[in-house]
């Protein structure tokens, strides 16, 4: 599925119009109908009281042909106009007459604060008031009608998008903002669904198809991928039957200082868990045992240092390289990365500690290989790129970093989003409770694994974050949250795999 901006949408239905010789209104028509659909299949009681807001443009339209059909299926449905101007559209006339000539009661004019009605928290709200299209922020007693909404209990549900959110524009202000419980969105989500400061005005949501042109939609570049269970599915490369282990490539890990062995448990593990056929560890002295009890599969080559690395290089040629979690920082450990870097001709991951000296030591950025996959948290990203005003210029900076170093980077997070040149692609797999120390160190191991088994560099990052986050979603199932640990990540690899091409029939019977 692809994210469009508010301007290819518009688009979008102009062809559709011309295509599809229909009106804008019979369009709008289309689009109302499906609302009513999508709610008339989740009401249980048709007196529940419904309030619908609805604005004086289009996405008001669509407010009144949802109103105009509840109303026919016998629901209690209260509608008001948010006369916030004089302008108003030609199919938001079009349907202020329909719905009048089925409801006993016109739609209510409001004019000022005096107008707000009771709303009970056992009632609906339907945010019709802004759309798309909304191209400043809401204010005056408008602002006030949404926060008034904002402070209700009553269940909100906005059509095609909150008011006062712009579809792929930083905010002007949160307080102007309604916070849906839940949005039904049209043809394609809006990038502000995946953005921290956006997201959480539209926590939840679900995608309508109005039959939007197809052959524009297919050949249009979008703003991002979204990525989940039907595009992974076609990402994943099955095994021969007659291969070895030397068929799914050799990864090293290079992790690992006093007090922070675990961070080289976790990434071997994960390599092999996620398919690497062979996995050596390359830690300080100090580790050599630890791994050796930890992880028997893998082999391991130790440092001549006791407590860090001190140099690092390998007497076999890894397909993949995954470095730097839990290596510290001191200057012998920032010496022998400087030296790896203008030597490195294989696959590589940079996480944790090896970003946080390529952000110090800024010239090291030249010698990182082309296709390298950075894999910074949000501390790290802002050392790397520098701070960012909002979130869409901490894309457009990512973008550029990624641009000028030939380098892929993962901004993790809720929507942790890979970044490639001026493509993006959202992931949909994860939840909060991997929010957990070693939870980065197994992604590191994870991408390195796919690596090693010669999935393409951007593949093996898109690919990996979406297991890695399905294995998180396996193991919360039965954990939770809070009990989530990153080895449970980890051993849930397995399942992900497993559950990647479960039958929808075999998840009914197994829910």
């Amino acid at each position: 599925m692809k994210i469009f901006s508010a301007e290819q949408l518009y688009e979008a239905d102009k062809i559709t119009l011309e295509k599809q010789q229909i009106t804008s209104a019979e369009l709008m028509e289309r689009a109302g109908e499906q609302v009513f659909q999508w709610l008339h299949q989740r009401l249980n009681a048709a007196q529940v009281p419904i309030h619908i807001f609805c604005g004086i443009g289009n996405n008001g339209g669509d407010g009144l042909v949802v109103g105009r059909l509840l109303i026919q299926h016998g629901y209690n449905v209260h509608t008001y106009v948010v006369n916030c101007s004089d302008k108003r559209s030609k199919n938001f006339l079009i349907n202020y007459d329909k719905i009048k000539n089925v409801s006993k009661k016109w739609p209510a004019l409001m004019k000022s604060e005096a107008d707000f009605p009771q709303i009970n928290s056992e009632d609906i709200i339907v945010d019709a008031i802004f759309g798309i299209g909304l191209n400043r922020c809401p204010d005056g007693w408008v602002k006030k009608l949404i926060q008034y909404l904002n402070e209700s209990n009553a269940y909100k549900l906005a059509i095609d998008i909150p008011s006062g959110l712009y579809a792929n524009m930083p905010l002007d202000n949160a307080e102007a903002v309604l916070k849906a419980n839940f949005t039904v969105t049209f043809q394609t989500p809006k990038m502000a669904f995946f953005l921290p400061e956006t997201a959480k005005f539209a926590p939840n949501f679900d995608v309508i198809d109005i039959g939007l042109d197809e052959s524009y939609l297919n050949s249009e570049e979008p703003l991002a991928q979204i990525i989940s269970k039907p595009q992974a599915q076609k990402f994943y490369k099955p095994r021969e039957k007659f291969t070895h282990k030397n068929t799914y490539g050799h990864v090293a890990i290079v992790a690992g200082s006093y007090g922070k062995m675990g961070a080289a448990v976790l990434s071997s593990t994960a390599a092999f868990r996620v398919g690497a056929g062979l996995v050596t560890a390359y830690v300080p002295k100090c580790g050599y045992q630890i791994l050796q009890n930890s992880l028997p599969e893998a082999m391991v080559v130790s440092d001549k240092n006791e407590t860090i690395l001190s140099e690092i290089k390998f007497d076999f040629e890894p397909n993949s390289i995954a470095i730097g979690m839990g290596i510290g920082k001191d200057e012998i450990t920032v010496s022998a990365l400087k030296h790896f870097l203008s030597e490195v001709k294989v696959p590589l991951i940079i996480d944790a500690d090896s970003l946080n000296i390529l952000s110090e030591n800024k010239k090291l950025l030249k010698h990182i290989p082309k296709n390298a996959v950075l894999t910074p948290h949000p501390g790290e990203l802002k050392r790397l790129i520098g701070p960012w005003k909002n979130d869409y210029d901490k894309l457009e900076k990512t973008k550029k970093f990624s641009n000028k170093h030939k380098v892929i980077v993962l901004i993790k997070g809720s929507y942790s989003i890979t970044v490639y040149g001026d493509k993006l692609y959202v992931n949909t797999s994860g939840n909060p409770g991997m929010a957990t120390a070693g939870s980065g160190d197994a992604l590191s191991g994870v991408i390195a694994g796919l690596l090693s088994q010669n999935y393409d560099p951007l593949l093996a990052t898109v690919f990996g974050v979406y297991l890695h986050g399905l294995a998180g979603d396996i193991a919360a199932q039965d954990l939770g949250y809070e009990a989530l640990m990153a080895g449970d990540i980890i051993d849930a690899i397995s399942q992900a795999y497993l559950e990647l091409f479960t039958k929808p029939e075999e998840e009914e019977k197994g829910q």
